[in-house]
């Protein structure tokens, strides 16, 4: 069988067994008497064994194999399941996933599975796990303890001048606990540490990648100090959620003497290696795919260049109305569909739904509710609403953070829910949805909420803001103040509810994207991180409105619906006018009044009104008349006017006339 030929549709269908398999564990942990659920699975892992032995990957149909007999022993009531159980699947579901990455990266799908194997052999006779996870455990903690340095020769001349001025090189490893949830927020405490003491002068996994927590548990360093070992050992110990700290002198002439050697014999194996490979690859041909990468900025220069043809395309259409020529307006019409279809097919290249950065929290979630012993259910909305695909790649890291630090410190224990009246089971909502030119993500708990007067004491302390300042601060002037990079520098971060971990980079990450986070939060009733980012995309569907002698442009996603009210209709609440629309109070704002638009005042006695809305909130905007809904072309403003109040920028219509696009978020805040 030609197997290039097939490749793509062996991934594509790949991907989706994994994430059917996924899904339905999840829902199988919930109710594991479900023999449905259990069916589902089988049948999706059955399918992947099948075209993996098919395509010649024989790691993934091995493993495959091993989880159906699992399953097939569990539908045949032979087998109970239990968390332990669902624990290894899962586990064989991430290798699984790994494989067919390793696939697409051009690999061969190949991967060390023999501990799942021997597991899932072990559960299908019957056996219990314990043995093997102890066995594992002291395995991994002697395979972590021993990071391999690999210095240059610059670090080498460092450490031996440091050794001729009088200070000690050592090599520390720091293994922090398995439970441990935050992992670079203890790194960074530990390198301030060594900083006090001494330097570091080279790091395993680099800073970088500590930073990312892109490590397992453990990491060394190689620090230059006139302290003993003794004393490092009793200093970085300090630091909560350590479990040891190995200290050893390096003596640096030996260090040098085993490298080389090193050296020699690594030489030795890849020239074999390369031989090997070179055998390797005349026989082996070549994986193509039906898909390619495209640089994201070719994309951008095909936008720009779109956007040009759609402002032509609505003169065109404008000429064409005035002239009333057949033929004229025929061949308009015929562009305006071609045009429009073109305009499809390159938004849909760069939008992406946001289900691809969410389809990972539910797994994330179950994890850490088991670490943390805590009872937590995800609700996901709106997961189909679509994202700049620049966007969608920035995005996971915040929301990683943001969920994380809500279930670690927001969301409380069963117990502590219980004794404060509270359901036992805590909810986690993730929310995303578009709101005018913006997309907005909401990651709210039913937690501890934020204690005000701790984040002030703390801000204060950490000397962010004075005493005076703290009294004036609104509470979500209070709450920004976590997002601080200097909040978080205090030994112990749990006293305020542990809301101010790394925070900051969350919130730097966001601006960077042009986007904003606010935070509103009760305490004991829980908190919402609000993320508002703008839609890149710069062509926008919107209802052209008139006031006066000026157009405004109201984006469609942001409407609601249009109405006429009579003016008797309109009620007034706290000085402001409101109607009642459909059951609710809807304040009204006056779109002459807020943009000063010159022109007396009109005798109607009736207000047309857009109903805009953000969330729960809405607002009627008053305007003088409707003329349409249009596509348009969204332009900055520039830099000289970034600040206009409630302009999110300007268009060009088809009759050359200018046309202000209205900020409606900003309308719906005042």
């Amino acid at each position: 069988m030609e197997v290039n030929e097939y490749l793509d549709v062996f991934i594509e269908e790949s991907k989706e067994h994994i994430q059917s398999l996924n899904d339905h564990l999840l829902e199988l942990e919930k109710d594991p008497k479900n023999i449905n659920i259990v069916n589902e699975i089988f049948r999706s892992a059955h399918t992947l064994k099948g075209m993996s032995a098919t395509m010649g990957y024989q790691d993934l149909a091995d493993l495959t194999h091993n989880m159906e007999n699992v399953l097939d022993a569990v539908r045949n009531n032979k087998l109970e399941l239990n968390s332990d159980i669902i624990d290894v699947i899962f586990n064989a579901v991430d290798a699984l996933e790994s494989m067919v990455y390793d696939i697409i990266d051009g690999g061969e799908g190949r991967l060390d599975v023999t501990t799942l194997v021997n597991k899932l052999d072990a559960i299908q006779s019957g056996e219990t796990l314990s043995d093997q996870k102890a066995s594992q455990k002291t395995k991994v903690t002697e395979e972590s303890t021993t990071q391999k340095l690999d210095l240059d020769e610059f670090e080498l001349t460092v450490l031996q001048q440091s050794n001729e001025k009088g200070y000690k090189n050592y090599q520390v490893t720091v293994q922090l606990q398995e439970t441990t949830l935050l992992k670079a927020a203890r790194v960074y405490m530990v390198f301030g540490i060594f900083e006090q003491i001494g330097e570091v002068i080279k790091s395993v996994p680099s800073v970088t990648e500590l930073e990312d927590e892109n490590f397992d548990f453990d990491f060394s360093v190689v620090l230059v100090t006139k302290d003993s070992p003794t004393e490092i050992e009793q200093k970085v110990m300090k630091v909560s959620e350590i479990k040891s700290v190995e200290v050893s002198e390096l003596d640096i002439q030996q260090f040098v003497q085993e490298q080389q050697e090193t050296e020699v014999v690594e030489n030795n194996e890849q020239q074999e290696d390369t031989a090997a490979n070179d055998d390797k690859s005349q026989s082996k041909r070549p994986l193509t795919s039906k898909t390619i990468r495209v640089n994201i900025e070719r994309l951008d220069a095909l936008m720009n260049l779109f956007e040009e043809l759609v402002t032509d395309r609505g003169r065109l259409e404008q000429i064409s109305a005035d002239l009333r020529h057949n033929d004229l307006q025929e061949t308009v019409e015929r562009m305006a569909r071609v045009s429009s279809d073109l305009q499809n097919i390159i938004l849909n290249m760069r939008m992406v739904p946001i289900d691809q950065v969410f389809n990972r929290f539910p797994r994330m979630v179950r994890q850490l509710g088991r670490d943390l012993n805590k009872d937590i259910k995800l609700e996901i909305v709106g997961a189909d609403t679509e994202l700049d695909r620049t966007v969608i790649d920035e995005i996971g890291d915040p929301l990683v953070h943001l969920i994380r630090n809500a279930l670690d410190h927001g969301i409380e224990t069963p117990e502590e829910r219980k004794a404060k009246n509270k359901p036992e089971q805590g909810t986690l909502r993730l929310n995303a949805y578009h709101s005018g030119n913006h997309v907005f993500i909401e990651i709210s708990d039913d937690g501890a909420g934020i204690n005000r007067d701790a984040v002030t004491k703390k801000a204060i302390k950490n000397g962010i803001i004075t005493a005076e300042q703290a009294e004036s601060y609104s509470d979500q002037q209070v709450y920004q103040l976590i997002m601080e990079s200097g909040f978080s520098t205090a030994e112990k971060i749990s006293d305020i509810s542990g809301r101010g971990v790394g925070l900051d980079v969350v919130k730097n990450t966001i601006e960077s994207l042009g986007g904003k986070i606010s935070i509103d939060s009760e305490l004991n009733k829980g908190s919402i991180f609000s993320i508002q980012l703008p839609l890149t995309l710069t062509i926008i569907s919107v209802m052209l409105t008139e006031i006066e002698d000026e157009v405004y442009a109201i984006p469609l996603s942001s409407i609601l619906e249009t109405a006429i009210i009579h003016k008797d209709k309109v009620m007034t609440a706290h000085n402001k006018q409101v109607i009642d629309f459909r059951g609710k109070v809807v304040p009204l704002v006056s779109l002459k009044k807020v943009f000063e638009v010159p022109g007396e005042e009109k005798e109607d006695d009736y207000y047309s009104i857009v109903i805009i809305r953000q969330g729960e909130r809405m607002v009627g905007l008053i305007v003088d008349s409707f003329i349409g809904q249009q596509e348009v072309v969204l332009k900055s403003l520039g830099n000289y006017l970034s600040n206009v109040f409630a302009i999110s920028g300007a268009t060009i219509l088809g009759d050359g006339k200018v046309a202000l696009i209205i900020d409606t978020n900003a309308l719906i805040k005042k």
